[in-house]
């Protein structure tokens, strides 16, 4: 909102000031469009420092280890005891004399339940896939975050390199403006130069805002990303780094399926049921229940002091439609991890042949505008420059070559910042880093003030 108010300011200011002199609302315009703020005193940081910083401080991954604690505690209890059991038991005392317990047999007894063998070390195997179903859950989350750190981050560095082209083009523009007021003081050129310089230096300023916008947004994005307030000034420093080649598809579904956490956690929810299973079939064996005490008769007995001992068995054969009832949901549970599996692996091969596809466009209109359409915009303007200067084209021309200088040098890098988003997609789809080669990153050359 203070930027708007700004330019209407310096718009009124320049309305004016016309009536006096041709090149007023052109200064200040000229003057409006160079007022983006410079970077600010904090140290920049690096795609890799933001990884770090996201791992640590990510609020979706910092749930996710939560979640992982929660089934991490859940493992020594899987596998315990039940509680043993303490009993006392008054018996026989004559209902004349109920506070005479010497008349009573006094029995303490303690008791523990055993499950049948096997039972215990299967329910613990339960808890332990539970367990890698939550770290492969995590390391889900993890690359999810990676990824959007890894395009949040190609956008404020594109935003950066936008404005960079920006500063560039205020250069030309203020050379333009410079030559135009030459030519029209001499009468060289019609006032009508000076009206297009006018509209040429609007447009410089609308797309200062619209930078202006992107960089706070991708800002926001990156700050929230890892964990800090989104209002926090933010630079970066890094380069675009771009692959010598794109792995197949074939090699990419292989890792995939040895990479990708959500294949790793539906192949862990399916041991899990496996486990299940055997576990059920386990409820025909009997569990037991032993218990040891001691006794003490009424006065008078010939012993007094007795020690007592029991055994108990459980009969799961007289109860098979239970246990035949759990075999079936828990045989019917893998089924169902299979075929969610299955989808599953379907799906990721499909997110792999898209973020391909995705990747290779964004590779092929990179390489268009670094090798071709690069080169010829900038050869181009020098060109109109020099005829411009020499009174062989009209200021029309010329701003209409700085315009699609500007408009080349801007799609390259939001070809750059779109290719590696997409390179951040494929990583995240097949669950593995691709191998780079340290390529360096382009920049506009610097633009000389030549124009006279």
């Amino acid at each position: 909102m203070k930027v708007l108010r700004v330019f209407a300011l310096i718009l009124i200011t320049a309305n004016l000031a016309m009536a006096d002199d041709p090149f007023a609302e052109s200064n200040i315009l000229l003057s409006a469009v160079t007022q983006h703020q410079p970077p600010s005193p904090t140290s920049s940081v690096t795609l890799a420092e933001l990884q770090e910083m996201a791992m640590r401080s990510n609020p979706e991954i910092r749930i996710a280890v939560r979640r992982l604690s929660v089934a991490q505690s859940r493992v020594p209890g899987a596998g315990a005891l039940d509680d043993p059991t303490f009993m006392y038991r008054d018996w026989g005392t004559p209902l004349k004399k109920p506070w005479d317990l010497n008349q009573a047999q006094n029995m303490f007894m303690y008791s523990q339940s055993l499950p049948g063998p096997g039972k215990r070390g299967l329910r613990s195997e339960i808890a332990g896939k539970e367990v890698e179903v939550a770290k492969a859950e995590l390391e889900a989350v993890r690359r999810d975050v990676s990824a959007r750190v890894s395009r949040a981050f190609y956008d404020l560095l594109r935003n950066h390199d936008e404005l960079r082209i920006h500063d560039q083009q205020v250069i030309i523009a203020r050379q333009a403006l410079e030559t135009a007021r030459v030519k029209y003081t001499v009468g060289r050129v019609p006032q009508q130069d000076v009206l297009k310089a006018q509209v040429a230096l609007t447009r410089l300023a609308e797309h200062l805002n619209s930078l202006a916008e992107d960089g706070d947004l991708a800002s926001a994005t990156l700050n929230s990303l890892i964990g800090r307030d989104p209002s926090e000034p933010l630079e970066v420093l890094g380069q675009y780094s771009l692959p010598a080649s794109l792995p197949s598809l074939a090699e990419m579904e292989k890792v995939a399926l040895d990479k990708r956490p959500e294949l790793t956690a539906f192949s862990r929810a399916i041991e899990q049921s496996e486990t299940r299973t055997k576990l059920a079939q386990k409820g025909y064996t009997p569990d037991y229940t032993i218990s040891a005490g001691y006794m003490l008769t009424p006065a008078g007995s010939t012993y007094r002091n007795n020690y007592m001992a029991e055994f108990g068995l459980s009969l799961p054969w007289l109860n098979r439609r239970k246990h035949d009832a759990e075999i079936s949901e828990a045989q019917a549970l893998t089924l169902e991890q299979r075929a969610e599996y299955d989808n599953q692996r379907a799906l990721v091969f499909l997110q792999i042949q898209e973020a391909l596809v995705k990747a290779r466009t964004a590779y092929r209109n990179l390489s268009l505008y670094r090798d071709t359409l690069k080169p010829q915009a900038e050869a181009t303007f020098k060109a109109t420059v020099t005829a411009y200067k020499n009174d062989r084209t009209d200021f029309l021309n010329l701003l209409d070559s700085q315009n699609m200088t500007l408009e080349v040098e801007s799609s390259y890098f939001k070809n750059a910042a779109e290719f590696e988003s997409r390179l951040a997609d494929l990583e995240r789809v097949v669950g593995a880093p691709i191998s780079r080669d340290d390529g360096a990153r382009e920049t506009s050359p610097e633009v000389s003030d030549d124009i006279e």
